[in-house]
């Protein structure tokens, strides 16, 4: 087979993955997970920045995190900001810190979360699918230039096609664990 390298398509399924593993941890799921916390940004010292470089974020139990701020003078600030981030999740101040309390949730927001989910996978597949045809146009220039014969074109279209295959199973993979984690 000639000599093509689909490393590039690779990192961008791998970036494709990723991408959606990390928003999906941004989704709840009824348990506390500091990773819900990521977006939220704290109005401090003149400046805006992200929660865990103001607090630290701990685990309670499976339904509570507790945040210690590195400046206790910034409490206040820190509950603004969640309750700007509209996150669905209650919190409790005292002298030395802030409870955050994830409420069960009901069937309904379960099923919401899930039509998210699904959403962040088809965007996750159509990454994966304009990734594959930026290959398969750059593979079809490189035969009319002639230095990819057909065959090879036709073997690097397989194996462009089985690690499209591979990767969108893997993206199916990571929602399927994610709704069975929603639906629990």
């Amino acid at each position: 087979m000639a000599d093509y390298d689909l490393k590039p398509f690779d990192k961008k399924l791998i970036d494709a993955q990723d991408w959606l593993g990390k928003e999906y941890r941004t989704l709840r799921t009824g348990r506390a997970s500091p990773a819900i916390l990521d977006s939220v940004l704290v109005t401090a010292y003149g400046a805006t920045m992200p929660l865990k470089q103001v607090a630290q974020i701990g685990t309670e139990d499976a339904r509570t995190l507790r945040l210690t701020p590195y400046d206790p003078s910034l409490i206040k600030d820190i509950e603004r900001a969640i309750a700007a981030a509209d996150l669905g999740v209650g919190t409790v101040a005292d002298s030395s810190g802030i409870r955050v309390t994830f409420p069960e949730l009901t069937g309904e927001r379960r099923q919401e979360f899930v039509k998210i989910a699904k959403g962040k996978l088809e965007e996750a597949r159509t990454a994966v699918r304009i990734a594959r045809d930026e290959s398969w146009k750059d593979i079809q220039t490189r035969e009319q230039e002639g230095t990819l014969t057909e065959d090879d074109k036709f073997m690097l279209k397989e194996e462009l096609q089985k690690k499209v295959d591979a990767g969108n199973d893997a993206l199916q993979a990571l929602f399927e664990k994610k709704e069975a984690e929603m639906i629990a």
